[in-house]
């Protein structure tokens, strides 16, 4: 499992500096990730036989089966490495194993890991490792539910000469017998638990939804455990009317949501409008609650697809320098954000500027029309103020002069694009009302720059 260097062209990074990049982008961005996982896999490997004992011994044992599985079966094994949930657990692990200060940690979720592989892979194999609860989950594919499973349990999955696969949890009582793991990662069964399959998108890309798999989504708050049938139907209904809107309205958006699986998780609604989030480490997958319409679906999944091209193009490119304490004024934000935080935003709504400007000269309807035209008044101007206070930072690389000055030429395009009077009026009593808000907040007008 070798990693690749990867070449990015100065044209697409531009490309993507301007909000887009499309499918190209995307799958240049989905390969270097790949990559990383690759790199993250040796270096929990290497700590752990670093740390010694049985913790090295259980590694080794994960890394083989890991190597076995990709010369078996690379695109099968690819799919486990690459899955959201495994970037945070593998750098979690490795940023636990590199602690001298304390005993070494189990490393239990990537014996789990290299077993996923190996069902995917078809690979004959035995592996057994312990389980913490009565939910045994394999990284990619689901879990199996063990009622009678006891603290310091162990799981044991079994894959035969014909690629079928079975997990077991040995002591326990028959009616937690073996669980059959399905050939599909969205099967389900009395005990077995997968992704919800939403739909198929023109590529072949599949859109799941996962409530089952926490580190997909590390701080998510407020996630369900599991959903309904009643539920799921609706997520698959607004999902499939979203992913229409930005087919027909927003193609550039569409090509790169499409260029590969993408997985939701998905939150509970708070009743304020629509919560959503990404993370570093999961690219691929967008969390998010219940959306109240399909524009609002559609301009989240734009909204955080922006965040996991941004957050992989800093994996990639030094935009910035690191360091530095000061803390900024973000329109979209009641907190203070340091200038990854506002960069992130700028960027992300940068995007969301864009949906709105497509939707205020395409949409039928005369009041949603409206609606688009503040919203792209309102979010054109935002962006554009934070990207000249990131510009302003002083703390960029000349790779980030770039970028941010890619943006800021888009966002100045923009601006100049004709909106009705009346929605410039309401977008900016709304940002004045909110930057006053802001301000007024305890001590922040002293130490904060805006």
């Amino acid at each position: 499992m070798t990693p690749l260097p990867h070449r990015f062209p100065g044209a697409l990074f531009d490309a993507v500096a301007t909000g887009g990049g499309g499918a190209e982008a995307l799958g240049l961005l989905a390969r270097a990730e790949h990559t990383r996982r690759l790199a993250a896999v040796y270096a929990v490997t290497t700590a752990a036989r670093e740390a010694g004992g049985a913790v090295a011994q259980e590694a080794e044992r994960a890394w083989e089966l890991l190597v076995e599985a990709r010369r078996a079966a690379p695109v099968a094994t690819d799919a486990v490495l690459t899955h959201p949930s495994a970037g945070p657990a593998l750098l979690g692990l490795l940023a636990r194993l590199t602690r001298r200060s304390e005993d070494a940690p189990p490393v239990h979720w990537f014996t789990a890991l290299a077993a996923a592989a190996t069902v995917r892979a078809g690979l004959p194999a035995r592996v057994r490792w312990p389980v913490a609860g009565p939910w045994v989950a394999l990284p990619s594919l689901g879990r199996a539910h063990f009622p009678g499973i006891r603290p310091g349990g162990h799981a044991e999955l079994r894959v035969d000469a014909g690629g079928r696969a079975t997990l077991a949890a040995p002591g326990t009582h028959a009616a937690s017998g073996p669980v059959t793991v399905p050939d599909s990662p969205y099967g389900r069964g009395d005990r077995w638990q997968g992704a919800h399959l939403l739909t198929t998108l023109d590529t072949g890309a599949a859109l799941l939804l996962d409530s089952l798999d926490p580190p997909s989504f590390p701080r998510a708050a407020g996630r369900p455990d599991d959903l309904g049938p009643d539920e799921t139907r609706r997520w698959a209904v607004e999902a499939r009317n979203a992913f229409q809107m930005l087919r027909t309205g927003h193609p550039e958006v569409y090509e790169e949501l499409a260029a590969g699986p993408r997985l939701l998780v998905p939150l509970s609604g708070t009743g304020r409008g629509v919560v959503s989030g990404s993370s570093a480490e999961t690219f691929g997958c967008i969390a998010l609650s219940p959306p109240p319409s399909t524009a609002a679906f559609a301009v989240t999944l734009a909204h955080e697809m922006q965040h996991n091209k941004f957050a992989a193009m800093l994996h990639l490119f030094d935009l910035f320098e690191a360091g530095g304490q000061e803390l900024y004024y973000a329109p979209w934000r009641p907190d203070p954000r340091p200038l990854l935080g506002l960069f992130h935003g700028a960027y992300a709504h940068l995007g969301v500027a864009q949906f709105w400007g497509r939707r205020a000269t395409t949409e039928p309807d005369s009041a949603l029309r409206a609606a688009a035209q503040t919203h792209f008044a309102r979010w054109r101007s935002a962006a554009r103020d934070a990207t000249l206070d990131v510009l302003g930072s002083g703390r960029l690389t000349p790779l980030g002069e770039r970028f941010a000055g890619r943006m800021l030429e888009t966002l100045d395009a923009l601006c100049r694009a004709p909106v009705p009077a009346s929605a410039l009026r309401h977008a900016e009593s709304v940002a004045r009302a909110h930057r006053t808000a802001w301000q007024n907040a305890a001590g922040r007008t002293r130490t904060l720059p805006v």
